[in-house]
């Protein structure tokens, strides 16, 4: 890609970043079209936690996705459900731009999160924005970067844990390091 993708890159975090974004990460029960929300965590553009919980799925989290996290079925036993976690997530957000490294996947995991705990109204996606899909035009490369590569490659001493507050501090990271690219 030329560098002019780059710089294009560059300019779309740095005008991300004058609205003062958050950023939000969460863990699941797998990546299929029945998995739910298990951990979600915000943080604010200066790393302030707004958010960090666990939340009671409705269905148990198979053994294949709590080798990858690490919760289990008896960390969320007493955990608050989506649908009473959703009303703090949703005033966190109103009127801010959000961003998610893979946002896709974690808009449509917030989707299914609703359906499956019957929860009625729409998760508007307008301020929204990939961290994932900037990082590639940034990177130079048409393929997507995982996380913690994208960690590696801005030299950054984060890990990528698989837990959501930690995962959403490496992803507001890597979008500072394009922010203060030159």
């Amino acid at each position: 890609m030329p560098t002019s993708y780059r710089k294009r890159a560059i300019q779309t975090a740095r005008d991300y970043a004058n609205f003062k974004p958050v950023f939000l990460d969460t863990e699941t029960t797998g990546l299929h079209n029945s998995a739910e929300i298990v951990e979600i965590s915000v943080v604010d553009y200066d790393g302030s936690v707004l958010l960090d919980t666990l939340v009671k799925p409705v269905h148990t989290i198979p053994w294949d996705v709590i080798r990858v996290h690490g919760i289990t079925d008896e960390m969320v036993v007493g955990a608050p459900s989506w649908s009473e976690v959703w009303p703090q997530v949703e005033k966190i957000l109103q009127g801010r731009y959000v961003g998610i490294y893979n946002a896709d996947f974690d808009i449509r995991m917030m989707k299914q999160s609703h359906f499956l705990n019957r929860m009625s109204g729409t998760i508007s996606e307008n301020r929204f924005f990939c961290i994932m899909k900037l990082y590639a035009q940034f990177y130079g490369t048409r393929r997507w970067q995982k996380l913690d590569s994208a960690g590696r490659q801005c030299n950054l001493a984060l890990p990528n844990t698989h837990r959501a507050k930690d995962d959403t501090f490496l992803a507001r990271a890597v979008f500072d390091y394009m922010v203060n690219a030159f």
